[in-house]
């Protein structure tokens, strides 16, 4: 199994093909089907967000191994408008789309670890991680 996967985010098809893509790495780790559909959840949000605010961009997954446990980092990268305030987008409720606010702050939430980078005019960078437990 190789320790890194990318996937181009630009159709509705991708965010299909990346979600299939974080179960099937996730489930040769021996996650739960708890976890897989956490993961396939959090996926289809980031990448989701990718195609609506972005147009397009890449979700890369790397698999991990530290301290006797194993984990998938799932890494959403675009070059689009970048996030204005981060605070308020990881504040639910909040959306400058359709949606109802739930993406970023309910990703926060499904996963275990969760960092974003963005810079107007230079496009946003998610990282997540969920360890099998």
């Amino acid at each position: 199994m190789p320790a890194e996967e990318r996937i181009r985010i630009e159709t509705e098809a991708d965010i299909i093909n990346a979600r299939q893509k974080g179960r099937e790495l996730a489930g040769g780790l021996g996650f739960s089907s708890t976890d897989l559909t956490m993961i396939a959840t959090a996926v289809s949000e980031l990448a989701r967000n990718i195609i609506e605010y972005a147009v397009r961009g890449e979700i890369c997954f790397l698999l991990s191994s530290e301290d006797g446990r194993q984990g998938v980092a799932i890494i959403a990268h675009d070059d689009g408008p970048g996030i204005s305030d981060v605070d308020q987008a990881m504040r639910d409720g909040y959306s400058t789309g359709a949606g109802l606010g739930l993406g970023l702050p309910g990703v926060r939430r499904l996963m275990d670890e969760f960092d974003i980078t963005s810079e107007l005019g230079k496009g946003t960078t998610i990282t997540v991680m969920k360890w099998r437990q």
